[in-house]
């Protein structure tokens, strides 16, 4: 009797052992498996709020960005006005005269074209060239040291060697300015802007230049009261915005 509790009890404490290493090993696998999960749930949040946070940054780049762009004023709208009665030249930007020149247009044998047009190109000391005649940029080149091509072919304005003609119907065709003035509105302009040549007074030159009878109208005198811009001394450089010193202008006979 002794000897079967005894080995009862030897039975149970086997099987107790048994048990407690099977759930030691057991919760040593759960624990594992939790674990696991656990970082494996870690990883999903950290993945997630990554993307979370590269959204956020991409919201932020693309709001500053917007903002950038809203807060980058307007290129300004840039207009030459030239009335070929009045042999006025004005720059109206955004709709304010900004400058008023004198200027020489064409003479009734080789007329201004009239219309709208834009400049192409600007020019710093040319070279004037025509019908075999080379004239290197100087005082004595019939263009002057500041050309501005127009839209249309053998046309521009520019500066002149003849600076008496200023005021006069005298030219081949182009716009005649003189030196200080082409210079410094050579500075205001850019390639692209719009030139009108209005052949006739209307509306729009009785606004700017006066009506004609030796008048002039409030826009004229306040420009003419406006301090000269001061010319910075241009640095030739090649591109479609200011060509190369030394570049050839070959223009048609109507075109000085």
């Amino acid at each position: 009797m002794r000897g079967d509790t005894f080995r009862s009890r030897q039975y149970f404490a086997k099987l107790f052992v048994f048990n407690r290493g099977f759930l030691a090993i057991r919760m040593h696998w759960l624990g594992r498996r939790q674990l696991r999960t656990g970082l494996e749930d870690a990883m999903k949040s950290l993945k997630l709020s990554g993307l979370a946070v590269a959204v956020m940054v991409l919201a932020v780049s693309a709001g500053a960005q917007e903002m950038t762009k809203q807060e980058q004023p307007a290129a300004p709208k840039r207009v030459i006005v030239v009335s070929l009665e009045d042999r006025k030249l004005a720059l109206v930007e955004d709709g304010e005269v900004k400058k008023v020149y004198t200027v020489a247009v064409g003479k009734p044998s080789t007329p201004s074209p009239v219309g709208t047009f834009t400049i192409e190109h600007r020019v710093v000391n040319p070279t004037y060239s025509h019908g075999g005649k080379t004239v290197p940029p100087g005082p004595g080149n019939p263009v002057g040291d500041r050309w501005m091509g127009l839209s249309i072919a053998g046309y521009g304005i520019h500066g002149t060697n003849a600076p008496g003609s200023i005021g006069k119907a005298a030219s081949h065709g182009c716009i005649r300015m003189g030196k200080a003035d082409i210079e410094e509105l050579f500075q205001l302009v850019a390639v692209g802007d719009e030139v009108e040549l209005v052949g006739e007074r209307n509306e729009e030159t009785a606004r700017l230049f006066g009506t004609g009878d030796g008048s002039l109208s409030p826009t004229v005198l306040a420009a003419l009261t406006l301090p000269r811009t001061p010319v910075v001394l241009a640095q030739p450089t090649a591109g479609t915005e200011v060509a190369a010193a030394g570049v050839a202008i070959v223009t048609p006979a109507a075109s000085r």
